[in-house]
This record gives structure tokens, C-alpha cells and sequence, in this order.
């Protein structure tokens, strides 16, 4: 007997799910996320060749997932209109749901000697509007430049020892990178604390921020 055929949004929806269906496109996803991105750009962050990059862009772009404008000669990718990042994020979630290991693994990568308390968006939100928070990026400065949260100092984390005189120690100083799996905040935070600053980071990051609705900026 044969099985009836499925409804057609289950087609697309299974399509979908085979476009995300591997690793290093959800890498390029991640950092396309981040602002416009030139394919030398990604394939330099995700630690592909430049052919491997270009294929898997050109697979997401085909699934409506990333568009693609021209600038000179460069191809310059950025997500494609609709609740792409909402996606990448309930992703996220469903897989620190459903299993335990990946969130003992993000804690231990994020703990390193020690819990760092985290910051949800909602605690940022109120001290944010009571003026009683320094906000740090510490993300690289061009991905700074693609969108912050508003008012927030960038600090690249390779450049945070030499610059430590532009932050207050007379406020609490809260650090975001790229998202619950990028550490750059967390080593920012333990440098930050072992030179007796009161210092944490935000649970997420910011294309968790700006898919929430939040405010953000841009240079």
C-alpha cells in the first residue's frame, strides 16, 4: 500500500529543513546575522575555502534564507527578509531542550574556572533604562559597525587589556558577543573581574537582541 501523498507545506517545510541540515551553513547563518558580510569575509570566519563558503551561501540563498547584492566586485550576503534570525534562535532552544550534554557542554565552555553569572535581556532592559550599566561589545569592530545595542562601547577582546582606562570602575560593566555560544564575553568578563571590575555578561547576544525587537544601533 502506497503511503498518500503530503500536504505541499510539509514538502516546503521538509526543504527547509534539509537547507539548514548542515553545520557550516548554520555557521554561515550565524555570522551573516551579524550584519552584511562579503563572501571572503565568511569564508575567513568560518574557516572554509572560498569555493566550500560560496557553495553553501549559494544553497541558502536558493532556500530564501540570505539575499545578495553587488558592490563592485565583491558578493556581499545578508539574511534574507522574514524571521530568520527567530529561526536560527528556536533552533537554539529546541536543541538545549532536548539535550542535556549540548548545555553542560556550553557551560563548561562558557564557566572555564568559574560560573560567570549571566544577564537576561529583561535585567539589561531595566538597568539600561536607570543609567546604572556600561554596555561592552566585544565583538570585532566591524561586526560593531553592522549593529549594537544601543550606547554601547566597543572593546574588541584582543584589545581589552590595553584599553581597560576606558571603562568606569564605578559601574557595572556587562559584556555581549555574538550570541550563547561565543565566548569572546566570557573571557571578556573574567579579564574584566580579575582586574576588580564588577563585570558580567548577557546570556545571548546580539542577534538574539535585535530578532527580540529590541533596540539597536549602527555606525
Amino acid at each position: 500500500m502506497r503511503d498518500p501523498p503530503s500536504p505541499p507545506i510539509f514538502l516546503e517545510l521538509a526543504e527547509l529543513a534539509r537547507s539548514l541540515a548542515h553545520p557550516h551553513r548554520l555557521a554561515l547563518l550565524e555570522h551573516v546575522s551579524q550584519g552584511e558580510r562579503a563572501v571572503e569575509r565568511l569564508a575567513e570566519l568560518t574557516g572554509l575555502s572560498m569555493a566550500n563558503a560560496s557553495q553553501h551561501l549559494q544553497h541558502l540563498r536558493r532556500a530564501g534564507l540570505v539575499q545578495t547584492r553587488r558592490d563592485g566586485k565583491r558578493v556581499l550576503y545578508r539574511l534574507a527578509e522574514g524571521p530568520v534570525e527567530a529561526l536560527l534562535a528556536a533552533l537554539r532552544r529546541q536543541v538545549e531542550h532536548a539535550r542535556g550534554e549540548v548545555q553542560r557542554l556550553v557551560a563548561d565552555s562558557l564557566d572555564r574556572r568559574e560560573r560567570l553569572e549571566a544577564v537576561s535581556r529583561e535585567t539589561l532592559l531595566a538597568l539600561m533604562q536607570a543609567e546604572g550599566v556600561t554596555l561592552l561589545d566585544v565583538r570585532p569592530e566591524d561586526e560593531f559597525a553592522q549593529g549594537h545595542l544601543p550606547g554601547a562601547l566597543n572593546i574588541p577582546v584582543e584589545e581589552l587589556e590595553r584599553r581597560l582606562a576606558e571603562l568606569p570602575r564605578d559601574q557595572e560593566i556587562v559584556a555581549y558577543c555574538r550570541g550563547p555560544y561565543c565566548v569572546l564575553s566570557v573571557d571578556a568578563v573574567a579579564a574584566l573581574r580579575a582586574r576588580g571590575l564588577r563585570a558580567r555578561r548577557l546570556e545571548d547576544g546580539f542577534p538574539d537582541w535585535k530578532a527580540a525587537g529590541l533596540p539597536v544601533e549602527a555606525a
